[in-house]
This record gives C-alpha cells, structure tokens and sequence, in this order.
C-alpha cells in the first residue's frame, strides 16, 4: 500500500528520515500516527523507528538528546523541532507485568514490531508514503478488528495494561476485539492489579470520551477487567446501565466521572471518596462535587439560583453534558440563560467584603464576619436583596444584632 499524500505533519520529519536512510540504515513512521492516517483521522505527533544504534544517530545529527537512552531513544533536534526516534529492540522477563527486565537493540524491523500490542499498531510507513504491514494489520483495519500481534497471553503478560488499551481501543475506533484477543483479556484479567491506577486511569478516561464508548464498556464489563479497578468490583448491575444510555458526547474527564459517580448513586462524600481511590487530582474532585446537585437539580427539575451560584459556569455547562446521557438536561442556550440571569456570579461581585464591613458595622473579624458574607450572598443570590451596598451594609447590622 502507497499513501500518495501524507497529512502535513509528516512533512517536516521525512528529511529527518531520509538523512538516516542516507547514512545506511532504515527508519519509518511507526505505530498510531501510521494507523490514524490509514483511517483518516487526526494525528497529534508522530513515532519514528530505525535500525540505527543511538550512539549512530547522534553521529548522524549534530543536535540530539538522550530522553531514554536506556530504552534506545534519542530525541533529534531538527529546525526547532524535536523528532524521538527509537532504536528498534526486542524485549524480556516482564516480572512485573508492565516493564522489561531487558531491552536488545537489533536491526530488524520484524523484530520490533513483534513485540507491539495489536497489528493495527504494528504498521511501518517509509517517508515515500509506503506502508509495510508484516501482521496483516491492514486487513484488521479493514475489517474493523483489535487484534492481538501474535499470543494474546504473551502480549498482555508483557503489559496488563494492553487489555484496557485493547477496550478503549473498541470505543476510540468503534472496533471490534478479535475473539482470541478478547478471550486472552478475559483469562489475565486479574493481572490488571498489577498495573498503576494513574495509567489505568487514562485508558478509562479515553474509554468514555471514545466514539463508541458502548462498545468499549461492554467489553470492559464482559472480560472482567471491571473488578480490578477502584471501587468497582461488585458493580457489574449498576454499571451495566451505561450499556443503555445514548447521546454520548463527553468532552473532558471531569464530566467521565460525573458520570461514574451518577451511575453508581454516589453521594458528595462517596464521590470523593471514590475519586480519590482513582487517584484523580484534587481540582478534578471539586469540581466532579459541584456538578453532583446540579445534575442531581436536572433531574429533579428543580434547579435553584443558588445551585447554579455555587456550581459556577464550567460545572452548569458540563452537568448538562452529563444530563444529556441520561434525558434530563435543558437545551445549552435555556441553561445558560439562567445562568447569566443570575444577580452575582462569584462572591467577589458581592457589593460588600470584610473589609467594608468590618469599617462601616464595627463587626470584628471571625465566625460572625463569615456568616454575615455567606447570609447576604445567599439573599442577593436568590434576589431576596439587590446587591446594593448600602442596603447590604443595613442587613449586615440587622444580623449583627441578632448575633
């Protein structure tokens, strides 16, 4: 197979290619960017592959750094552009199911591209656009099918993680998992424990934002890999309804875990709790908790000014993202109407502060001071008072006297 146009971000690289190949040796486009441009979507950077030993790139090019030398990767600078290029390898002994024990360089590219997780990742593409397929990857993407390089076993014992790579992979593409490869993931399923949740995490996050994520859930519940995560074992049945929701459309991580936590009936602590279990950042749990009962108010349809208030933009919009899921939200433009209706919109619009209160009340600084702000915020925000200064200096005194 020919590409006879590559997307423009191979462009600038295939000079880079071409020196290398100049100097004696092979080096192709490897991996996702090779798939993607097969299936026409977007590429975000490029994998380039070569028989050369680093120390023979670096005296090829005049400009490189070694950002994982140990791994045969050396990064070349090229007209204020880094390319990393990897030697091709073998490698063995994953005692721990995610990382070598040894890495070989060698100069076949047979042998590097053996070792890749599904034939649809192991293509080569040469500068000239020709695409080399030594696993039938072309026709797995032809057909649509996530596919194994090889024994299944053998490839997710090298890296568990390749079975939740394999469950995105379904959704991200809308594929279909090979029956060898998705009975491979069912048998070492329970290997997955052996994987760090931060990067378990990601392929979860990608899941769910994929084209497809019914697909990749159903096979991520039918292979059992759901029970080796983080608060999921045990949730078969409530996960299951995912499997029946439509309009999926999910835009960034805060509103995926919106939508665990609202499938699983969490509450603002369970939440937390849970997200934390994930190890999610602290930023991306407080924000999951402010859309809690604003979806929670779509539901219900009974959405209040002082939810809208307390949530702030970014949490009303991507609630109603979630809503969408399930048929509760309202139409974005009637959302944000409200929204923008509102009187103040962070307390920092609040006609009064501390310091003026402190000065024109005599209140000292402390719990009273707190509850005064919190008190007249509330009644501005539910237009029980105009956020005007002088009558919220006279309502701080009122509540001043009642202590």
């Amino acid at each position: 197979m020919i590409i006879k146009h590559l997307p423009p971000i191979f462009e600038p690289a295939r000079p880079v290619l071409q020196k290398i190949e100049d100097a004696g040796f092979e080096a192709y486009f490897v991996g996702g960017c090779v798939r993607d441009t097969i299936l026409g979507d977007s590429i975000h950077d490029i994998d380039i592959a070569t028989s050369a030993y680093p120390s023979e790139i670096k005296a090829i090019f005049n400009r490189t750094v070694d950002t994982g030398i140990e791994h045969g990767t050396v990064m070349i600078l090229d007209h204020g552009t880094g390319y990393e290029t990897t030697t091709f390898r073998t490698e063995s002994g994953y005692q721990d199911f995610r990382r070598p024990d040894k890495v070989t360089f060698v100069r076949s590219l047979s042998e590097d591209l053996k070792r890749r997780d599904f034939t649809i990742n192991a293509l080569a593409l040469k500068e000239n656009g020709e695409v080399i397929d030594l696993f039938n990857g072309l026709d797995d993407l032809k057909h649509h099918l996530i596919k194994a390089v090889g024994d299944p076993n053998e490839r997710f014992h090298e890296d568990a993680l390749r079975m939740m790579r394999a469950v995105r992979f379904a959704s991200k593409l809308d594929f279909v998992i090979a029956t060898e490869t998705l009975a491979g993931i069912k048998q070492n399923a329970a290997l997955l424990e052996k994987i760090a949740v931060e990067r378990i995490r990601v392929e979860f996050e990608k899941l769910l934002m994929g084209q497809n994520p019914v697909a990749g859930l159903n096979e991520f519940l039918r292979t059992g890999l759901y029970q080796y995560c983080p608060g999921l074992a045990g949730k078969q049945t409530e996960l299951s309804g995912l499997l029946l929701l439509n309009n999926w459309q999910l835009r960034n991580a805060e509103q995926v875990w919106a939508v665990i936590v609202t499938q699983l009936g969490f509450d603002s602590r369970e939440a937390s709790k849970f997200l934390r279990s994930w190890k999610t950042s602290n930023e991306l749990i407080t924000n999951v908790k402010k859309m809690i009962p604003v979806i929670q108010g779509l539901k219900s349809k009974k959405l209040s000014p002082l939810t809208f208030f307390t949530a702030g933009r970014n949490a009303v919009q991507d609630a109603n993202q979630v809503a969408k899921l399930y048929g509760w939200a309202i139409p974005d433009e009637q959302l944000m109407k409200q929204y923008n209706s509102l009187p103040i919109k962070s307390g920092k619009e609040l006609a009064v502060n501390g310091g003026v209160l402190i000065n024109d009340t005599g209140v000292k600084p402390g719990p009273l001071l707190g509850k005064i702000i919190k008190k007249l915020t509330v009644q501005v925000v539910n237009g029980e008072l105009p956020n005007d200064r002088e009558t919220l200096i006279n309502e701080a005194e009122k509540i001043k006297k009642e202590g």
